[in-house]
């Protein structure tokens, strides 16, 4: 099959699984977002999620997503390291148009995933997983609010949170504009325009994360003034 066989067709599927990912960013720091200003609205989102079919099934698409992105990502470095060969070692010197990021994508793509695990154990584990396997947990599963404050109250969690978020403003810096050179959405005037978007939005993005990550540390979202 082309998209599993071809080198372009994998960064395809690299491509459109990132962009797939960095939308469910968006629509889970919106959601993030509400328990900034309120917790019982944040929970009853949680409560309509729950563990209910679509919840379930949007998860193993998520995980699905994620894994093909993984995966590739680690076929496509193996294959240009090989592509390479010795002649990766002649040259010490970096060329100035390539991005720091560029060059780390794949250990930048190791600290997220750690960063997700841990994610997981955080909430997913207590939260959807503890009331599908019916595991008594410290707190409601349905209260996602109680949960985040568990959480970011521990300075070491808050701290590994923040570094995560670092790594992945990194990791999507890079990777939004190069999906779109990918996919040819772009051109001699458009790839710079996407490279500019790209860096506004995912900032913008991680921006807000780490916000709601300081706000809940520090204890000036204003759903923990009115708790």
């Amino acid at each position: 099959m082309w998209l599993l066989n071809s080198p372009i067709g994998r960064k395809v599927v690299m491509s459109v699984t990132g962009i797939c990912l960095i939308l469910f960013l968006t629509f889970h720091c919106c959601m993030n977002v509400v328990a900034f200003f309120s917790g019982d609205a944040y929970n009853v989102i949680c409560k309509f999620l729950g563990s209910n079919w679509y919840a379930v099934a949007g998860t193993l698409a998520l995980a699905f997503l994620a894994v093909c992105h993984i995966v590739f990502a680690f076929i496509l470095t193996a294959q240009n390291r090989r592509a390479r060969g010795n002649s990766r070692y002649a040259v010490t010197a970096t060329y100035e148009k390539v991005s720091w990021a560029s060059q780390n994508m794949l250990v930048l793509g190791l600290i997220i995933l750690i960063g997700l695990v841990l994610h997981l154990y955080n909430f997913w584990g207590h939260m959807m997983f503890a009331e599908l396997a019916e595991i008594q947990v410290a707190h409601d599963p349905s209260d996602g609010f109680a949960w985040i404050q568990d959480t970011f109250s521990n300075p070491v969690f808050s701290i590994l949170y923040l570094l995560w978020i670092v790594a992945i403003w990194f990791h999507l810096s890079h990777g939004f504009w190069s999906a779109m050179q990918t996919l040819g959405v772009n051109g001699k005037i458009w790839f710079r325009r996407w490279q500019v978007i790209g860096i506004v939005y995912v900032s913008l993005l991680m921006g807000v994360f780490a916000l709601l990550v300081l706000s809940f540390w520090l204890g000036f979202a204003p759903s923990m003034c009115c708790a």
